[in-house]
């Protein structure tokens, strides 16, 4: 048997492209702010988006979420998203009480980019129903049991005319190339009034001006956008959605991820012990077709 290859995500002229930003695009634009060559974080002059500029060609991008290695130890990716459970669990549970007593669950459940499935699996009890997507079969082995019914690539998968009460993208949407695209494709399956939920790493945190270029979530080449409160607000608007409200997200993760990420290797007795942060800045809205 053949060694399975994993994409590589070595760049080259060819495969780096620069595009307008994502979100307005506007051409106009601060250029290097971060800088990983060949990649950089730029800033739009417009709307204030920043965004990777250069950046890989959103083909190679695919290969490698689509690779089995993705989630354990390929190129780019994780070193191990199962190693990450411990944290992410108690993470989704937090989460899905907060938005239980705001009285967004119920119905049916849409997760975006499910990975191993931790966060419908939590979400049993507030869901009649959990779907899930992602483009690695690897993950959706893994997430097998977890949730109602698994789907094999993206929304396009999705039957046409079939809606969901809730649509979850939990760290999803910073690795969207369209984002306002990518928001109108979800709102087809959003049923009126229904919730869309947004996750993703806060540009206008504490965090990230303290840290500088060492930010865990410059994660190069994957991350190509990077959303603040007023971007993200936006982006939901931008989309046709309505209603817009933050949400606490309050996430865990262990030391050694923070480690991993700094590139500093711990001793031992530190890897395991879980940390708590508010870097997370979530939005939720309404679709506007419910409230018209």
């Amino acid at each position: 048997m053949l060694p399975v290859q994993t994409p590589s995500l070595n760049s080259t002229p060819e495969t780096l492209e620069r595009p307008a930003c994502p979100l307005c695009d506007s051409e106009e634009r601060r250029e290097s702010i971060f800088e990983f060559p060949p990649y950089a974080v730029a800033r739009c002059k417009s709307c204030g988006l920043w965004y990777l500029c250069p950046r890989l060609t959103e083909s190679l991008m695919h290969a490698s979420y689509e690779d089995d290695h993705y989630f354990e130890g390929g190129e780019g990716g994780y070193s191990s998203y199962q190693a990450q459970e411990t944290t992410l669990r108690p993470t989704f549970r937090r989460f899905l009480r907060e938005i239980a007593r705001r009285g967004m669950t119920g119905g049916k459940l849409l997760e975006v980019g499910c990975a191993y499935g931790f966060f419908l699996e939590e979400a049993k009890d507030y869901f009649s129903h959990r779907t899930g997507t992602d483009y690695s079969s690897g993950a959706l082995e893994k997430a097998h049991g977890r949730a109602d019914r698994l789907i094999l690539g993206g929304t396009e998968q999705i039957p046409l005319g079939e809606t969901f009460d809730c649509v979850a993208c939990v760290h999803v949407i910073e690795h969207i190339y369209d984002p306002v695209a990518f928001l109108r494709s979800l709102t087809k399956h959003l049923r009126p009034g229904g919730w869309l939920l947004l996750a993703t790493p806060d540009m206008g945190g504490f965090w990230r001006p303290l840290m500088r270029r060492r930010w865990p979530f410059f994660k190069i080449p994957e991350h190509v956008t990077y959303f603040d409160q007023k971007t993200l607000g936006a982006l939901l608007t931008r989309a046709g959605l309505d209603a817009v409200q933050p949400l606490p997200y309050s996430s865990a993760f262990s030391l050694e991820l923070i480690g991993e990420k700094l590139g500093r290797q711990l001793p031992g007795a530190w890897r395991d012990q879980p940390i708590r942060s508010d870097h997370w800045r979530d939005r939720c809205s309404r679709s506007r077709r419910g409230s018209r």
